[in-house]
């Protein structure tokens, strides 16, 4: 049975790079793995606009559509659709589409949050102005915790943060132990050890990005 890893976060923090090298790595480890790519982005770049209310649902359910679809050991969602409800605006607790975003959120094996450590990056369509993105952050936190679902929170840039990844997934027992390695120099040195499970903790997580990046360093 496919594991199924969500990928959550604001505007250019990662995720589709990260879904796509945590998709690529375990592959080269041995393992059937997809990344799913985000249908919110590819509708707005098809249509050239963003989504009426009334169109959002539909692009929820083709999300999670592709996510059932796919074939793997590992089912890696750039995206899901929480992030479609968050982006809706419709946050109404009896709406079909808020109800349909967190059912299917705490059906996933693992939720990472991607951090806001990385620069903000214009696209020309999604991202045409530096909107912040602390407040999308704090939405998909609160929506998570709503929902019940446990997440952890990853940081730093290239091998780092696909390193935090790995180090996320398997203190939540979706990758085996082992699989944790340092990826910058091919798995060959020692096991990385996860230090911290209160990643709704802005101290903690503090203390858990300072301490990858000592290490790697």
């Amino acid at each position: 049975m496919a594991r199924r890893i969500a990928l959550l976060g604001a505007e250019s923090t990662g995720k589709t790079q990260l879904a796509t090298e945590l998709a690529a790595l375990l592959r080269e480890r041995g393992h059937v793995a997809v990344a799913v790519p985000e249908v919110l982005r590819a509708w707005c770049t098809r249509e050239g606009r963003i989504p009426r209310p009334e169109e959002q649902l539909a692009i929820a359910e083709e999300q999670e559509r592709l996510v059932d679809a796919a074939t793997a050991d590992y089912v890696i969602a750039d995206t899901t659709a929480l992030m479609v409800l968050v982006y809706s605006g419709m946050l109404f607790e009896d709406s079909k589409l808020y109800r349909f975003a967190l059912a299917r959120q705490r059906g996933y094996d693992a939720t990472l949050l991607t951090g806001l450590d990385l620069p903000w990056v214009a696209d020309g369509l999604h991202r045409d102005a530096a909107a912040p993105r602390e407040p999308v952050d704090a939405l998909v936190r609160t929506l998570l915790q709503r929902a019940g679902v446990a997440y952890q929170v990853v940081y730093g840039s290239g091998a780092l943060r696909l390193q935090g990844a790995l180090l996320a997934l398997q203190s939540a027992g979706v990758l085996p132990e082992g699989t944790a390695q340092r990826v910058d120099d091919g798995g060959a040195g020692r096991a990385w050890t996860w230090v911290c499970e209160k990643c709704s903790d802005p101290a903690c997580e503090h203390r858990l990005f300072t301490k990858l990046r000592e290490t790697r360093d």
